[in-house]
């Protein structure tokens, strides 16, 4: 190490670091109140832990043998570190559980002083989830938010994310004199430069991508546009198609491209060689003059519209639609409208990792009570949106310990700039939602579940999920934090006709993103059970993805084959090329 340089960059990290920290409270000042806030958040976690904290002391036999357990746990760890420091193999007090990416580097386990803090730091957090976990007398509500909170707070104490207790940040420190730690605070500056409200972490390098030249390359032509939505037709690959077309109504919580990634991963592209005439909706990124669509309008001039320009333009009645996320949710909401209706364009649905029923709809629920739909309310109303960059910290808060502090480690104390990876740019390209529609979304299907109790009405009709009889494709992931798999298949069965349920391994993102040349996953298929863990035991697991399992249901249920069809042929002149304007709109 050169103590001159060693020096030299302590003061210039010192200086960076006092312009970084008054342009965080800067905009900590300027930011005020909000559902999300810092402040508001700290205030709620410590009300939670104030509750399940009078919880323990309400017995205190249990407290003290509580403690108890965590001080002999820690003599333990004590005895068995001087016993290793004087040359004894000792067996490890605690061990990081499998897929655990925090402490790979050898050095927590090669370097007494890097290991000793890993498992404190181990013991502390399981014995503090173990406590939360079995305090009695706390309610349920109140025991998974204090869960949630605690999951934050120990993601964030891990030694990984010191860097005088990280082996791997301590070993580079010192071989670049510091200058790592000078690289991370420029790229702190710049992460906070790039921020909007809340800071955002860079997980990738977004300088590495452009939508319509590295990602949503699939050939097609934008047809048909309104306020909402640009409808995308692709170019067919194969001389003959299948009569039934296509239609993907993928979240307006971000943008389409998440089903057209690289070639090699777009299941667009793989649609269409298989033969499918395949269209898109592509969501507006709505700003302030859209604040009061509806979640009906969404319906009504989303899918509904999309559906009636599929027909104009093929000269056919029936359509078969797709949709992901809560554009699932949307289209479940519109095949019920549309059963009510006695509209039978719509003949066959594929759902990925959609809820209709939000009574397990996982952590997303602690978010959401009536104080916080009023705050959010109230900060919608200035504006009439609420930008992206709040839902996607929402998102990376539900797995902070894999999307947030593995990147503030990587770019702030190593000074990496993160590695290109196409699914975390598109994770980082959000997108704004309407006020209107999302209070609507929040309240009326999470807070009040009454699409799941039948209680919802759009148009004046009461939608009820047993009226919709067609064949469904319900895909459910293992791993979803978002839409859980018991969520996903509890409101499936909902529905009065055959439904195919699938689940695939990994996540809400990684699940359904996996094209059959990766050889990545497996998927699950099964006859409907009453519960999901009846279903889960009574599976059948196969390995590699689940699109050409997917492709051959489509196939039976889309028709004879007819020639191909050109975007550029039917009676809706293109307006562009695809991906089209609405997609490259920024937050």
């Amino acid at each position: 190490m050169n103590f001159d340089e060693f020096a030299r960059n302590m003061v210039r990290l010192f200086d960076q670091g006092a312009k970084v920290a008054s342009s965080l409270a800067e905009r900590n000042a300027s930011s005020g109140k909000s559902p999300y806030s810092v402040a508001s958040e700290v205030g709620e976690a410590a009300k939670t832990f104030g509750s399940v904290a009078q919880a323990m002391v309400s017995n205190p036999s249990k407290l003290a043998a509580a403690q108890s357990e965590l001080f002999n746990s820690y003599a333990n760890l004590w005895g068995r570190s001087v016993r290793k420091f004087l040359g004894e193999e000792v067996e490890p007090v605690a061990e990081p559980d499998p897929g655990d990416n925090r402490f790979n580097d050898p050095g927590w386990s090669e370097n007494q002083y890097f290991d000793f803090w890993k498992q404190a730091y181990l013991i502390t957090s399981r014995w503090a989830e173990d406590v939360t976990k079995n305090t009695e007398g706390v309610d349920d509500k109140t025991r998974r938010k204090a869960m949630f909170y605690l999951g934050q707070v120990l993601s964030a104490m891990s030694p990984s994310n010191n860097p005088f207790t990280n082996p791997e940040v301590v070993r580079t420190t010192l071989a670049t004199n510091a200058e790592n730690l000078v690289q991370g605070m420029a790229l702190l500056a710049e992460d906070i430069g790039q921020s909007k409200d809340l800071l955002r972490v860079s997980q990738t390098d977004l300088s590495a991508f452009e939508v319509g030249r590295d990602l949503a390359i699939t050939p097609g032509k934008v047809i048909f546009q309104n306020e909402l939505i640009q409808l995308i037709q692709y170019e067919p690959t194969t001389e003959e198609v299948s009569k039934t077309p296509l239609i993907i109504a993928p979240p307006w919580i971000n943008k389409y491209y998440i089903l057209d990634l690289k070639p090699e991963k777009s299941l667009v592209k793989y649609a269409v060689d298989q033969g499918f005439t395949v269209f898109m909706i592509s969501w507006v990124n709505p700003d302030s003059t859209l604040a009061q669509k509806t979640f009906e309008d969404y319906m009504r001039d989303g899918i509904l519209k999309a559906v009636e320009i599929v027909n104009r333009q093929l000269g056919v009645h029936h359509v078969n639609l797709m949709g992901y996320c809560v554009g699932g949710t949307l289209l479940a909401s519109a095949l019920a409208y549309c059963a009510a209706k006695g509209d039978d364009r719509i003949a066959a649905a594929t759902f990925l990792t959609a809820q209709v029923d939000f009574t397990e709809a996982g952590d997303l629920l602690m978010f959401i009570d009536d104080a916080q739909l009023k705050s959010m309310e109230e900060m919608m109303a200035e504006r009439g949106y609420l930008d992206g960059s709040r839902m996607a910290a929402v998102f990376n808060m539900l797995r902070p310990k894999d999307l947030i502090w593995p990147y503030v480690v990587n770019n702030y104390l190593l000074g990496k700039k993160p590695f290109p990876f196409d699914l975390l740019f598109w994770n980082a390209d959000s997108t704004r939602m309407p006020a209107a529609n999302h209070v609507f979304y929040l309240r009326e299907f999470y807070h009040e579940n009454r699409l799941g109790k039948g209680e919802m009405e759009l148009g004046g009709v009461k939608l009820d999920l047993s009226k919709i009889k067609i064949p469904i494709y319900e895909l459910f992931t293992r791993e979803d934090h978002i839409a859980p798999a018991s969520s996903v298949y509890r409101g499936s069965r909902l529905y009065g006709g055959d439904v195919r349920h699938v689940m695939a391994g990994s996540g809400h993102i990684a699940g359904v993103v996996n094209p059959p040349a990766k050889k990545k996953y497996q998927y699950w298929t099964g006859a409907p059970r009453e519960t999901f863990e009846q279903w889960v035991e009574s599976a059948t697991e196969i390995p590699g993805s689940w699109w050409p399992d997917w492709a051959v249901w489509l196939q039976d249920l889309s028709g004879e084959k007819v020639p191909a069809r050109d975007p550029s042929s039917g009676p809706f002149p293109p307006i562009e090329d695809a991906p089209g304007s609405y997609v490259k709109s920024q937050d």
